[in-house]
C-alpha cells in the first residue's frame, strides 16, 4: 500500500491566492500550485487582490510588488492589518534592499526575486502553509468510531 503523504501533492489542503498583473506569470504560477494539489484563485490588481483575500481567506498570498490600483505594499498593509492574516509571499524584480527591508518591516513572510524559480515558490508555500488550512488537521490523526 502506498503511503498518503507521497500521494498528496506538497501543498494538499492549502488555499493560495496570486495576486500579480503579468497574465504569463500568473497562470504559470497557478499552474505549478494547483499541480501540487493546492486550490487557487487569483488577481490581477492590487484592489481585487485585497478584496478577494478578505472574502476567501486565503492560507498564503503570493504578492507581486507593482500591481496597478494598489500597491503590493498598501494591499500588504490592508491583508496584515487582519486579526488572522494568511502568510505572505512578495515577488517582484526589484533587487533594492531598501524595498525588501520595508517588506519586512510591514510584516511579510517571505521576499522572492523574480523571476522566481517555481520549486522555489512551492517550497516556501509549504513551508509557510504548514498549520494552515486542511494541513491543520491531519485525517489520519481522527480517531475511528
Amino acid at each position: 500500500m502506498e503511503d498518503t503523504d507521497q500521494r498528496m501533492g506538497k501543498l494538499e489542503g492549502l488555499t493560495v491566492l496570486i495576486v500579480d498583473d503579468d497574465r504569463d506569470v500568473l497562470e504559470s504560477f497557478q499552474m505549478a500550485i494547483e499541480a501540487e494539489g493546492a486550490d487557487t484563485f487569483t488577481a490581477d490588481n492590487g484592489n481585487t487582490g485585497v478584496e478577494r483575500c478578505l472574502s476567501e481567506n486565503p492560507d498564503v498570498v503570493v504578492l507581486d510588488m507593482m500591481l496597478p490600483g494598489r500597491s503590493g505594499f498598501l494591499a500588504l498593509e490592508k491583508i496584515k492589518g487582519r486579526e488572522e492574516s494568511p502568510a505572505v509571499i512578495m515577488v517582484t524584480a526589484n533587487e533594492g534592499r531598501r524595498h525588501h527591508e520595508y517588506a519586512e518591516s510591514m510584516g511579510v513572510d517571505a521576499y522572492l526575486l523574480k523571476p522566481v524559480p517555481l520549486r522555489q515558490l512551492i517550497e516556501t508555500i509549504a513551508r509557510l502553509g504548514e498549520g494552515r488550512g486542511d494541513a491543520r488537521d491531519d485525517p489520519r490523526d481522527v480517531p475511528e468510531d
